[in-house]
């Protein structure tokens, strides 16, 4: 035979289609390692999870392995696919993403030969998916929090004693394709063929029998948004979107969108916020109360003796957000020092100042020659940007500047021979 052997492809785990019989899969470990029942609800499921992780995790003195366990089942059956693949394909068929061990021989011929002797994918396609946005307050995102959202839907209803099976039927008007061909005159003698969409069952290439209704339905979901999720995530309902003939319901998938806050930024798990702070406090020391976001009074204060410098970034340990699904480990909390100067100081303030303050040591060689006149000028504030740039009052007067150096209109200046 052209496999030779009767075990298959070399590697081919037992049950992918060798000619034995498939063994069982376990779809209940991950239920049981979270002490849940198979159909528990999310909210059930993640009451468990966080009862599990606060008796074992292993800053309160549980098992580092048990622990790891309880976070990776919770991973797989917090996420709708995820739970729908392992209920029919267990772990290996979340991490293969569907099939798990039970590839058949059609299957590999497929992946092989690109479907020589496989089957076509057959069975109804999955519908439209529908996106909504969810916006969340940082607080929100830090502290989770639970919203129930009501979305409205079409349902189909059956008359008595017709399965849902058999309501399908092919549309007539397109034959099953789901696009018409309309003639389209553009001129005298100018025709132009044009496909489009099947305006009787909207592309679906099928439609609903007679006696079958689509009736519109509201309902209430509740959304979990879970401690330390991020801007863009997503949260999926599977099969609640709109129901159409020959299709399986698509999802309804809220997107998180973090709304700005006034005080923290955010990257990943940190936060950053900004303080300014006076002269005084950045050389004696500083101490500010600091409100977080689960509504905790923070004392945020210095080494003692340590001076903070302009623009300095300190950050504090384990006070960032909570990182997603390991909700007892934190990012950090960097704060972004201003420091406030005084815009004039009295002379008796200069003298206290200069009593306590080490006093400036003149570099060797910029000292005046004794005897030698000494000019005194001021400094005065000034833009940075200006720095290079002549005055404008100096550039026409003179036909010399500081760009001369570099080849400016300095250059322009030359001495004639007589």
């Amino acid at each position: 035979m052209f496999f030779g052997g009767g075990g298959g492809f070399p590697g081919m785990h037992p049950g992918m289609g060798g000619g034995g019989p498939r063994e069982a899969v376990d779809t209940e470990e991950y239920y049981k390692i979270l002490g849940c029942s198979k159909d528990c609800s999310a909210g059930e499921l993640k009451k468990a999870y966080r009862k599990m992780a606060m008796k074992h995790h292993p800053d309160k003195g549980g098992d580092e392995q048990t622990f790891k366990q309880i976070s990776e089942a919770y991973d797989v059956l917090s996420d709708p696919e995820k739970r729908e693949l392992y209920n029919k394909y267990g772990k290996e068929g979340v991490e293969q993403g569907g099939g798990g061990g039970g590839r058949s021989a059609d299957d590999i011929f497929s992946m092989f030969f690109g479907g020589g002797g496989g089957r076509r994918p057959s069975g109804p396609r999955k519908g439209e998916d529908v996106v909504h946005p969810l916006k969340m307050s940082l607080e929100n995102l830090y502290c989770g929090r639970t919203v129930k959202l009501s979305i409205s839907r079409s349902r189909v209803k059956y008359p008595k004693g017709m399965d849902k099976t058999e309501a399908v039927t092919t549309c007539s008007q397109c034959r099953g394709r789901g696009v018409v061909m309309e003639v389209q005159q553009l001129g005298p003698g100018m025709l132009q063929q044009m496909q489009r969409r099947c305006p009787a069952c909207n592309g679906q290439g099928k439609t609903f029998k007679k006696g079958v209704k689509i009736v519109k339905e509201k309902k209430i979901l509740e959304v979990h948004i879970e401690k330390g999720m991020k801007h863009g995530q997503k949260i999926n309902f599977a099969g609640e979107a709109d129901e159409r003939p020959g299709e399986i319901p698509g999802d309804v998938v809220f997107v998180v969108q973090q709304k700005e806050h006034e005080l923290f930024k955010r990257k990943g798990a940190d936060l950053i916020m900004e303080k300014e702070i006076t002269l005084q406090e950045a050389l004696c020391g500083f101490s500010f109360p600091l409100q977080h976001l689960d509504g905790r009074y923070l004392n945020i204060s210095n080494q003692p003796g340590e001076i903070v410098e302009p623009q300095a970034l300190k950050c504090v340990v384990d006070e960032g957000m909570p990182i997603h699904r390991s909700p007892f480990q934190k990012g950090r909390l960097f704060v972004f020092f201003k420091v406030e100067f005084p815009k004039m100081l009295t002379e008796p303030q200069q003298k206290v100042l200069a009593s306590v303050l080490p006093g400036s040591q003149e570099p060797e060689g910029m000292a005046p020659p004794e005897g030698e006149e000494v000019e005194d000028v001021h400094v005065i504030q000034i833009d940075p940007s200006q720095f290079g740039k002549v005055a404008a009052s100096a550039a026409h007067g003179t036909a010399y500047d500081s760009d001369d150096e570099e080849g400016g209109p300095g250059q322009r200046v030359q001495c004639q021979q007589s």
